[in-house]
């Protein structure tokens, strides 16, 4: 029970962590322009996120695996790697911590600033139909979700570099298309505190497939 408790708890800060940074390095920017200041842009935007991932794994990693994902707890669960407990425990964790990071970003960042980017909230590009955003996403959350598990599979746990680095290059592609959330948890909380559900099942039908054939094609090449 004490272990069950450990591993919740870990989803649930990693989890809070990773949309905190990653929505907050959204939601600083325009306040940074308005200041005059030097803004974060793509290549920032993108570092913060990919770190964030690369840092919150490595620090949770030996305690819950740090999914930190719906669509990497839903791949570990169809290849029977996690058990459906564990699953609905991880999912509800990823959730609400997405949840509580997007109402604490609310509370901190000034509203002028977080209003112009709906909080952080992942936006497909007008020139993008929601079935090619939903393909990006799912391509995307592949490519991750093989890192994650080949890396975990050769080390016992996952190399938070190696994902974080995945995200980053991730995020430099995808970025101006969908947000590149990679995570529905990533877009959940802001959409819900800032009220922008425009195309939100873009970003949980193609990190959720990209997730299990991601989590199947890295147990394939298990020589185990």
């Amino acid at each position: 029970m004490r272990r069950a408790a450990q591993q919740l708890a870990a989803e649930f800060a990693g989890t809070f962590f990773l949309v905190f940074l990653a929505a907050g390095s959204l939601s600083v920017d325009p306040w940074l322009k308005a200041a005059g200041l030097p803004e974060l842009g793509i290549l920032g935007v993108a570092l913060a996120y990919g770190l964030a991932a690369a840092a919150t794994i490595e620090a949770f990693g030996a305690v819950s695996g740090a999914h930190l994902n719906p669509a990497i707890s839903l791949g570990a669960w169809a290849t029977r790697r996690i058990h459906t407990p564990r699953l609905a425990g991880y999912v509800l964790m990823q959730l609400l911590a997405s949840l509580a990071a997007a109402r604490l970003l609310e509370a901190l960042v000034p509203a002028s600033a977080w209003q112009a980017v709906a909080l952080g909230t992942p936006v497909l590009a007008s020139s993008l139909t929601r079935a090619q955003g939903m393909a990006l996403e799912a391509v995307l959350t592949f490519a991750l979700a093989v890192v994650f598990f080949r890396s975990q599979a050769s080390s016992g746990r996952p190399s938070g570099w190696a994902v974080g680095a995945m995200v980053m290059v991730a995020a430099l592609v995808a970025l101006p298309l969908t947000g590149a959330a990679l995570n529905p948890a990533r877009a959940f909380g802001p959409a819900i505190v800032s009220n922008h559900w425009d195309n939100q099942g873009v970003w949980w039908v193609g990190p959720l497939a990209g997730g299990v054939l991601g989590a199947w094609f890295a147990k394939m090449l298990d020589t185990k």
